[in-house]
């Protein structure tokens, strides 16, 4: 693939990342296309009848790899969803389930709208019905193909769409798998909603565990009393902000959004951030703050740690030079575009791509399609089990001491993990132990000179194991 002078699709972009890792490999042109090639995209048009009109909508959903089923990935509602971002987004999928080992393939789904124009009742309708189009394509199932919220959907549109396929496979008794992201109370999974923004919390917390890479991004240790920049205060940038801000100390110096950025070198406090967003809809007006209507340039403030939420290609060639961080977190799909990476690279500002970053989503995405398919919520049967033998350990300690063991103690050891604890546990887990493997290939091969081609080189390696013990290669 040659490049030109004009901007990247961004599948493109995707892919020129992709072939960073496929050269240091050495991979042969005709496995390397296969491999970044979407298997397949249906593009579906469809009326319904809104305010005694009849309008047609389209979406699409693609399928970028079924090595291993379900092929799993969002579906946003936006009014900038074509088919070139869904095929991006669903190979982005693919390497970011393989980083993680996550046992799906990739896939991502768009409905071209715009849901701030239409009411509940009419978002109803419209989603149910783009449902039922994918699920009689055999785009939707608990076996084969399993989306989640992403942009512009969330709890109630998964709810909508499970609700659909019930109707349609009445005979299927794991259909509450069909979707993740479900509301808790059918058949959700707690820690869900906060899934990706703490996914991105923990990939900065393993970061800042490991003192060479934090040198090499001209950091000092320690993550309290650093300064993020963090651009959408959505879902993912909202939990991220506030996690760094309440738990880690970090100072939140910048929040961007859709209509402006707000700046306090002092720190802003994201829950009061988030109040004024829920009652305002808007950030201006947000008191002690300085707000500038310029939100692209809130990208440009020096700052310890960006951190991009928003949307793809956020951070160009025309940008690129203007960025003054020392490291970028992309917690959005795709906001750094291949020319942008370059610059960055070349200038010495260390990028951990997306493709790790935001990957507690699916993480999370799968526990609760385990625990669909289980029927049973983890940690029903264990729980008391565990608290039981806490308090005999404890109470063996009192009587070999001959002491009142103290409020903590008795706090921590006499209790047994639910379902968050254990669903957080194993997002921690999985972060912490997805870095390694992306350290070990950017610290031992002398052709990885970034933590994006590292995290490409770990996901074709176990694709590529994959197809070869299925007899593809």
């Amino acid at each position: 693939m040659e490049k030109n002078n004009k901007s990247l699709s961004f599948s493109e972009s995707v892919n020129y990342m992709v072939d960073r890792a496929l050269s240091v490999l050495n991979v042969d042109p005709g496995t390397s296309n296969s491999i970044k090639t979407c298997n397949s995209t249906i593009k579906v048009s469809f009326p319904v009848e809104i305010n005694g009109k009849i309008e047609v909508f389209t979406g699409w959903r693609s399928v970028h790899s079924d090595h291993r089923l379900p092929s799993k990935g969002g579906i946003r509602f936006a009014p900038i969803v074509n088919e070139d971002e869904v095929e991006a987004l669903a190979s982005l999928m693919t390497y970011k389930c393989a980083i993680v080992d996550v046992p799906f393939g990739g896939s991502k789904g768009g409905l071209l709208i715009d849901p701030s124009k239409y009411t509940r009742d009419d978002m109803q309708r419209i989603t149910r019905r783009f449902a039922r189009e994918l699920i009689r394509k055999g785009y939707l199932s608990p076996a084969t193909n399993v989306p989640a919220p992403d942009m512009g959907t969330g709890e109630r549109e998964m709810a909508w769409i499970t609700d659909t396929y019930k109707q349609l496979h009445p005979e299927d008794i794991n259909y509450l798998g069909c979707v993740t992201g479900k509301p808790v109370a059918h058949g959700g999974i707690r820690g869900r909603t906060e899934a990706t923004g703490r996914g991105v919390v923990y990939a900065i917390r393993e970061f800042f565990r490991n003192a060479d890479d934090v040198q090499s991004a001209g950091l000092k240790p320690g993550l309290g009393g650093k300064t993020v920049v963090i651009q959408g205060l959505g879902n993912v940038g909202y939990y991220a902000a506030k996690l760094l801000d309440e738990e880690d100390g970090c100072k939140i110096i910048a929040i961007i959004e859709r209509d402006g950025v707000l700046i306090n070198e002092e720190g802003l406090r994201v829950e009061d951030v988030r109040k004024h967003i829920n009652e305002h809809k808007t950030i201006k007006g947000f008191p002690d703050a300085k707000f500038s209507e310029d939100g692209a340039s809130g990208l440009e403030i020096e700052c310890d740690i960006l951190i991009p939420a928003a949307m793809e290609a956020q951070i160009t060639k025309e940008n690129a030079d203007k960025i003054k961080t020392k490291v970028i977190f992309e917690a959005a799909n795709g906001p750094v575009t291949f020319e942008a990476d370059d610059i960055l690279h070349q200038r010495g500002i260390m990028i951990f791509p997306d493709a790790y970053v935001n990957a507690g989503g699916v993480t999370v995405s799968y526990f609760e399609w385990v625990r669909n398919l289980a029927h049973i919520r983890f940690g029903r049967m264990e729980r008391r089990h565990d608290e039981m033998r806490g308090a005999h350990m404890l109470q063996a300690l009192e009587t070999l001491t001959g002491k009142q063991s103290e409020a903590w103690m008795q706090k921590e050891l006499v209790y047994g993990a639910d379902e968050l604890d254990l669903v957080r546990s194993g997002l921690d887990d999985t972060m912490r132990n997805s870095y390694q493997q992306l350290k070990e290939v950017y610290s031992t091969n002398d052709d990885v000179h970034d933590f994006r081609t590292a995290a490409y080189v770990v996901a074709i390696q176990k694709l590529m194991r994959s197809y070869i013990d299925i007899g593809i290669y």
